[in-house]
């Protein structure tokens, strides 16, 4: 009996052991299509475009004549539009989120705020542009402004960054926050100086996706009015109103991008081939300084 028992356990172990074999074969299946899917599309993009990127191409205005075309009004809009989503964002949804964790009563009402910030964190994006459409462009007056198109990104990407923070702050022991009790540390005070720093790295991640997310999307900047032709720059906080480029009309990359890639001539196909390797780069710069900075928190952190 001993030996047919243990000949069944022999063959149960192994018997699992192909099923996670073949577990991983599919997983690394899945990770491989969608790794050379974005390889061959981002290689097909920098073989066309690259060959356009110049200095005249960063320093000039759009234009009817493709090569005389450039994107300085977009990429300049982009980074303006993205400088106001993460004022806004990064700082709201860090507080919401440390309120919903640390200081939130566990009731049904804050139950209800979950399950709903859970929820936004999947709506279409067109959804926030009608919404900043009736609320910002028309309530708030704001206008077809960077500030407009900037608290516009800033609501679609606050869930997902409240949910990374709640994450983030859930994964610290609970030990730590005893220890701090324990030695006299108020609440605000083990938050400040143990959890947020512990945290940190995971928060960034979220802000990294969010990030990465708004700086591409197209309708909801769109919906609100965005040019799609622009040939001037906001103006310079320098002139003398330091805000006053908050309400200048603006154009961000993808819609540049949108409105070469639906014009005929295969010279602007060549632009739009550019601009998409340019704003690829932008997302992995900003990506990349998040990323210095979670290594940088975490080298910080003493377990």
């Amino acid at each position: 009996m001993k030996q047919d028992e243990v000949r069944r356990i022999r063959e149960l172990i192994a018997r699992h052991k192909r099923r996670d074999f073949l577990f991983g074969l599919v997983g690394l299946a899945c990770l491989l299509i969608g790794v050379l899917t974005f390889t061959a599309l981002f290689v097909d993009m920098a073989i066309k475009g690259v060959p356009r990127l110049d200095w005249d191409f960063f320093t000039s205005f759009p234009s009817r004549r493709a090569g005389q075309a450039g994107i300085l009004s977009a990429w300049v809009g982009s980074t303006l539009v993205m400088v106001v989503t993460a004022a806004v964002a990064v700082p709201l949804g860090i507080a919401a989120g440390v309120y919903l964790e640390e200081y939130a009563r566990k009731n049904w009402v804050t139950d209800v705020i979950e399950i709903n910030i859970t929820n936004l964190a999947g709506v279409p994006s067109i959804v926030y542009g009608l919404l900043a459409l009736g609320l910002f462009v028309y309530a708030f007056g704001l206008g077809q402004s960077i500030l407009a198109a900037g608290l516009t990104l800033a609501l679609l990407i606050l869930p997902i960054v409240i949910v990374a923070t709640r994450e983030a702050i859930r994964s610290i022991p609970q030990s730590i926050r005893e220890g701090a009790y324990a030695l006299g540390a108020t609440q605000w005070q083990t938050v400040k100086d143990h959890i947020l720093p512990y945290s940190s790295p995971g928060i960034l991640t979220g802000v990294i996706i969010g990030m990465a997310r708004a700086i591409g999307e197209t309708a909801p900047v769109i919906t609100i009015g965005a040019l799609t032709f622009i040939a001037f720059l906001p103006p310079s906080p320098l002139d003398g109103n330091p805000f006053a480029w908050l309400f200048s009309p603006f154009t961000v990359m993808p819609i540049q991008m949108f409105n070469w890639t639906s014009r005929p001539e295969a010279a602007f196909q060549v632009n739009a081939a550019a601009a998409g390797f340019v704003l690829v780069l932008m997302t992995l710069a900003m990506n990349g300084l998040a990323i210095w900075l979670r290594y940088r928190l975490r080298q910080r952190i003493k377990w």
